[in-house]
């Protein structure tokens, strides 16, 4: 019985979902990758980033995606969030800290700063925003890429999503999704290098 149950369930199972998963959705089982102009890919030479994990982007002409507690910061290998619990001062100091940081970088009032500028999500790889935060970040990411305000605004309506189902979770901004946008849109004002990976 051993050996047939380790045989059935430690080799058999196992192979059949990895395979039903490649043949039924390939793209998606080898990690959502996406090229640079967003198309998919399972090629990960010429992938940019992929459409489930945060990454971050620095520079003022990147919106930002929310910080990352995993490792270093956005490691996939160390997903996972602090373990700070909300009365920790290290989490309370470092919140903080954050909100000064958002609150001048995007001259808005530190009470105006969204919960998800400044707080990680439970696996530090998050790779959507809320509305409220790409909201603030419109003016300065217009600002560097010489771009109207308005178009940038149109952008993030664009890669905004609903509720799943319409009942599940909130709203959201796809911030990899949004930036490759931004790299598509006219800008004869910034002489730009690559998105940060």
């Amino acid at each position: 019985m051993l050996l047939a149950f380790t045989i059935l369930l430690g080799l058999a199972y196992p192979l059949a979902v990895t395979g039903a998963g490649q043949a039924l959705f390939g793209w998606r089982a080898d990690g959502s990758l996406v090229t640079a102009d967003g198309a998919p890919t399972r090629d990960r030479a010429e992938a940019a980033g992929s459409a489930l994990l945060g990454q971050p982007f620095d520079g003022p002409e990147w919106f930002h995606p929310r910080p990352s507690a995993a490792g270093d910061g956005y490691d996939g290998l160390a997903s996972g969030g602090s373990n700070l619990g909300p009365e920790s001062p290290e989490l309370v100091a470092s919140i903080e800290a954050r909100r000064a940081e958002v609150a001048s970088t995007e001259g808005v009032d530190p009470a105006d700063v969204p919960p998800d500028a400044v707080t990680a999500s439970g696996s530090g790889l998050d790779p959507h925003v809320s509305p409220a935060y790409a909201a603030i970040q419109v003016d300065r990411v217009a600002a560097a890429r010489g771009l109207p305000a308005d178009d940038v605004r149109a952008l993030v309506a664009d890669h905004t999503h609903g509720r799943t189902l319409r009942v599940l979770g909130d709203p959201r901004v796809d911030v990899l999704a949004l930036n490759q946008a931004l790299d598509q849109a006219p800008d004869q004002a910034l002489d730009r290098a690559p998105a940060s990976r």
